[in-house]
């Protein structure tokens, strides 16, 4: 019970994970693209940190996230982005409409990035690994304790649940680490915004 009950809470926060980099990767869209209604300058300065913010999460930040580690020079450009939004002084009524519309989504990348850094660093608690290998491990002695004629029979089945159980903790294992295994959840959305950016660019 508690091993698929785990499972099942750590699927959860693989597709949460998941969910979460493409939340931040269209936060930096949503920021580039309104800022294209700015003066020149301001417009310029935002959408030239919003370009390197995602590439130094996607070139920097999501090969030391496999190690457990951030990158300082991406939550820099996170915050001078932030900075350059909040310091634009709207003078007309558009403008006024799409500086609310950057601070929004400026919150909402700040919120999106410490929900994934949380990701890199949080797991499951020691005690509930020392729970599941204690679990498996009786498992396995009660198997074994079953009386079963055929031996070749007993040792097959015996086997077959260790098999199991050894491939639904590798499972558990892989999924509690979304930014951690080869399994990992990827850079493609900021990838693609980066892509879209670089179109935009060549129009």
């Amino acid at each position: 019970m508690i091993v698929g009950f785990t499972a099942f809470v750590v699927l959860n926060k693989y597709n949460a994970a998941r969910v979460t980099v493409q939340h931040e990767a269209v936060d930096v869209a949503m920021i580039y693209h309104l800022a294209q209604s700015f003066p020149e300058s301001k417009r310029d300065q935002i959408q030239g940190l919003a370009e390197s913010y995602a590439r130094v999460v996607v070139g920097e930040e999501w090969p030391q996230m496999r190690q457990g580690q951030t990158s300082p020079r991406a939550q820099a450009l996170a915050y001078d982005l932030r900075s350059a939004i909040q310091g634009f002084k709207p003078t007309t009524t558009t403008e006024q409409v799409i500086y609310a519309q950057e601070l929004d989504a400026v919150n909402d990348l700040d919120t999106d990035r410490v929900t994934r850094l949380l990701d890199v660093g949080r797991g499951l608690p020691p005690i509930l690994w020392i729970a599941l290998g204690g679990l498996s491990i009786n498992m396995l002695l009660f198997a074994c304790l079953i009386g079963v004629e055929d031996t070749q029979l007993h040792m097959l089945g015996v086997s077959a649940l260790a098999a199991g159980i050894a491939l639904v903790l590798c499972t558990i294992f892989v999924l509690d680490r979304p930014f951690g295994t080869e399994f990992r959840v990827g850079p493609q959305p900021f990838e693609l915004v980066l892509h879209e950016i670089e179109g935009t660019g060549q129009q």
